[in-house]
């Protein structure tokens, strides 16, 4: 395969035109039918190679990881599958998502002209739903050169009529497939044949008539109902002591990566079963399946009595041990909270709701529950991903040096205005000064005959003159700032940015802690959805979002708060 930096090269070969005259091959296996030889990707791959050099096509030698290899494409995805959402714009644009990821990006290909088209086996080959059909058509009418091994589609109404006859034929064998497939699955269902895998205890051979119990596992789990029955058996107690017993989960593969989905055939990697300990999770699914007394779930969600098992646990005991877990179904609440960092700081950004700390495998993790209608799907992340963005926000939170001279050539004008500002208020203010000290005056003046003729009440004279000589002092207050004091300010933000510099690189080694002290000092709130973080900084950290507003004035309103939607942006 290529190195990166070859299939970079690689792609601007394609964008400059070199393989407009060259073919892709594209192979591929449906999920639907994985017995059919004729689906297998290697048998595509030879008759489509072989019929490429019958008719003299040249295939382009291009490899692009998640793509091609040797300008062959092969995935293994239903082609009757779509996506039933689609989006039509103001302007009368329709669109609507591929679900199968080489397959699109090798039609945006075509569609911009890099490539002279494409050979595939046949037409069930490319697609199998109405959706899909649309788009290669439109890219044959627009002159994209499609070859099919098994057929030859005429420039002619004939011809079209042969195309429209495999593309109806192709639809409906795939829905001739699934309605059997569901027809079958009901029937068997209501036969009490178990069509789905069987839980934890019981073994699954390969056949749906006969689902034996697990003589390893199946014990435990019959030992663990009946000491649930008992009354005095928590969760956690009862999956420790299966633990004890050597109770762990069934072999399993974990899923495979988006990179694994889209290796070639022969990149393939097996994926090892493994085994897990049980947890209090697994231990309650055991023991709120109805399965486990010989039922099975049939096609409208009823259960019904099993003929492909033997019930493990009696309806009794069963019944008794929902009876137990039905009580103890009440809310917690912690008098004393686990100490995990940011907790009740992060939010989703779209309904608000707070990402909750948990631990999984020894790694730290936030998830959200949001509500139904919330549109991020961003509901679970690490500590280590979210710290890493927030260093990020963090490192250009401070002044740079060319914006540290700018701020200097600005200062003088930046004075010079606030000065010029400064002399309005001190003018308004002497305005001022001066009615209150005349009020004072005739107020002192007059007093004994405001009291006599009783304007005031000894009370009420105390109070007015104290009001005036109140106002007399806050507005003396306002009048002492000076060009001194606007510079101090300045030096004061250059200070704070100085800190927030020198705390980048020791955010980068500090411990979970440190990290939350440190963002908690710099930020109030965090919003968290897909690839974005929107933050509130606290008092005082504004200055460096707001840049070059007027931010050494100091009697300006340096407590607000300004809330910014921000990507993670790299200096």
């Amino acid at each position: 395969m290529k190195t990166i930096q070859g299939e970079k090269e690689i792609i601007k070969e394609i964008e400059s035109g070199k393989y407009r005259d060259f073919y892709l091959i594209y192979n591929r296996k449906s999920t639907d039918e994985a017995n059919n030889q004729k689906n297998s990707i290697p048998y595509q791959r030879a008759e489509n190679v072989l019929f490429s050099k019958k008719k003299h096509l040249r295939i382009a030698p291009v490899s692009i990881k998640g793509l091609c290899f040797d300008g062959v494409i092969s995935e293994k995805h239903s082609g009757f599958k779509e996506d039933d959402n689609f989006f039509i714009s103001d302007d009368g644009m329709v669109q609507y998502s591929i679900d199968r990821p080489k397959f699109q990006r090798m039609l945006q290909l075509l569609n911009q002209g890099y490539f002279k088209g494409i050979i595939c086996l046949c037409w069930d080959r490319i697609s199998r739903n109405k959706a899909d059909d649309v788009i290669v058509r439109k890219l044959i009418r627009r002159g994209v050169d499609i070859r099919f091994v098994y057929a030859h589609y005429d420039d002619t109404s004939a011809g079209a009529l042969h195309m429209d006859v495999d593309g109806m034929f192709s639809a409906h064998h795939s829905r001739v497939t699934s309605e059997k497939v569901t027809n079958t699955t009901r029937k068997l269902r209501s036969e009490g044949v178990c069509t789905y895998r069987a839980p934890i205890g019981y073994l699954n051979e390969g056949t749906m008539d006969y689902k034996p119990f697990d003589p390893e596992r199946a014990p435990i789990i019959k030992e663990v109902f009946e000491l649930c029955a008992q009354g005095d058996w928590s969760l956690s107690d009862l999956a420790r002591h299966a633990n004890k017993q050597g109770l762990i989960t069934v072999p399993m593969r974990r899923r495979r990566t988006q990179e694994e989905i889209l290796a070639e055939e022969d990149e393939t990697v097996e994926i090892e079963k493994v085994s897990r300990p049980v947890n209090e999770n697994t231990i309650s699914r055991i023991l709120t399946n109805l399965f486990y007394t010989g039922k099975i779930l049939d096609s409208d969600g009823v259960y019904i009595k099993s003929n492909s098992h033997e019930a493990l646990v009696d309806d009794e005991t069963f019944n008794q041990v929902q009876s137990i877990l039905k009580k103890r179904t009440v809310s917690t609440h912690y008098d004393e909270k686990l100490d995990y960092p940011l907790r009740g700081l992060m939010r989703c950004s779209s309904c608000k709701r707070a990402y909750t700390p948990y631990e999984k495998k020894g790694i730290q993790y936030y998830g959200a529950r949001c509500r139904k209608d919330c549109a991020n799907n961003f509901k679970s992340f690490n500590f280590e991903t979210i710290t890493t963005q927030i260093g990020k926000l963090i490192g250009n939170l401070y002044f740079t040096g060319e914006e540290l001279v700018e701020m200097d050539a600005r200062l003088g004008t930046e004075v010079s205005l606030l000065e010029e500002k400064r002399q309005k208020d001190i003018d308004r203010m002497e305005r001022q000064k001066k009615k209150v000290r005349e009020d004072l005056s005739y107020l002192r003046s007059n007093k004994l005959s405001l009291l006599k003729t009783g304007v005031y009440s000894p009370e009420d004279f105390l109070v007015e003159e104290d009001k005036l000589n109140s106002q007399l002092v806050s507005l003396q207050s306002e009048e002492q700032v000076s060009d001194e004091a606007m510079h101090e300010t300045m030096k004061d933000i250059v200070k704070l940015s100085e800190l927030v510099k020198n705390t980048v690189p020791y955010y980068d080694f500090a411990n979970p802690q440190e990290k939350e002290s440190i963002i908690k000092i710099i930020f109030s709130e965090l919003y968290v959805s897909e690839n974005m973080v929107e933050y509130k900084l606290q008092n005082g950290f504004e200055c460096f979002e707001n840049r070059f507003s007027p931010i050494c004035d100091p009697t300006g309103n340096r407590t607000r708060i300004t809330a910014l939607r921000r990507r993670c942006p790299n200096r």
